[in-house]
């Protein structure tokens, strides 16, 4: 069925009374987009950032009365800012009945990475059945491969000898760095995170792949085995990076590899600087702005 959109950009402060609202004139959904993608890197654990200009965007069934219901939220929007002379204009638009599933599914496209790897969703043929194909789809836990972070880990993935290395994908999101050494020849993985989706979700994406259980443990931080890895991925934040060098460091191997991303050209050198002690560190590799880095664990 076709449904009735009205949103309006405003600033933090108030998203959240537009929001309630939208919801109380009668909306099935409310959403939040940025309207000048400004994006928010590392924000504070516990909060729910917002951009300097949001846009709340309430859904309505199509059988709502458009000036009834606009009537309504500006009465509400009076009423809540009687004072203010620069109130937000209200948009709505009537969205065109569709599969909106199917319509996104079709927009997923295989992607190929290095020289064998191809990433691929689930309902659609592989490009190369003779390729290193990872079956993914998108879901709740980050890693699909279309953020330049893993794009970049991925590659470098690609071009290493992974022939029986022992793994730890340290912030294994999707498991999709985890599963790609699997198929790229690793002998076996630590995937670790905080975020119990994540966790479910690299499993599920296990199976999907017809790999063993065997090959892939999952555990939370405080939990995982001290056991050192031939390579150790973190494709995280610059800020948890810093803090965990560390833990990090202990878990590779004297000559084991580091691989490390999710930060941004401007946090390479003190990424550099923090990890050099324990690791030669090579340059970075850059990719729309975000940084990989890599190196050897020292003797």
């Amino acid at each position: 069925m076709p449904w009735l959109q009205i949103s309006l950009s405003t600033t933090p402060d108030c998203a959240e009374q537009y929001e309630d609202i939208l919801l109380a004139a009668g909306c099935a959904v409310v959403s939040y987009q940025d309207a000048e993608d400004e994006p928010i890197f590392e924000p504070d654990l516990g909060t729910t950032p917002l951009w300097s200009n949001t846009i709340v965007t309430g859904l309505f069934d199509a059988e709502y009365d458009l000036n009834e219901t606009l009537a309504l939220i500006k009465a509400e929007q009076m009423a809540t800012w009687p004072d203010s002379e620069n109130l937000p204009s209200i948009k709505a638009e009537i969205l065109e009945d569709k599969d909106w599933e199917r319509e996104w599914m079709d927009n997923y496209h295989p992607m190929k990475f290095g020289q064998r790897l191809w990433v691929c969703p689930s309902w659609k043929p592989v490009p190369d059945p003779n390729a290193v194909n990872l079956l993914l789809d998108p879901g709740l836990a980050f890693g699909t491969g279309t953020h330049p972070t893993t794009a970049l880990c991925l590659e470098w993935l690609d071009a290493e000898d992974l022939n029986d290395k022992f793994v730890i994908d340290y912030g294994c999101g999707s498991g999709i760095l985890g599963i790609a050494a699997l198929l790229l020849g690793a002998q076996s993985v630590h995937a670790v995170d905080i975020d119990p989706q994540a966790l479910s979700a690299t499993q599920d994406n296990l199976l999907r792949n017809g790999l063993h259980g065997d090959l892939l443990h999952t555990f939370y931080p405080e939990s995982m085995p001290t056991d050192m890895a031939d390579i150790l991925v973190a494709n995280i934040l610059a800020g948890p990076l810093n803090s965990l060098c560390p833990t990090l460091s202990k878990l590779v191997k004297p000559g084991g590899k580091l691989l490390l991303s999710g930060l941004l050209s401007a946090q390479a050198d003190e990424l550099i600087d923090t990890y050099s002690n324990s690791f030669i560190m090579e340059a970075p590799v850059e990719k729309e702005g975000w940084i990989r880095l890599s190196g050897t664990r020292r003797s």
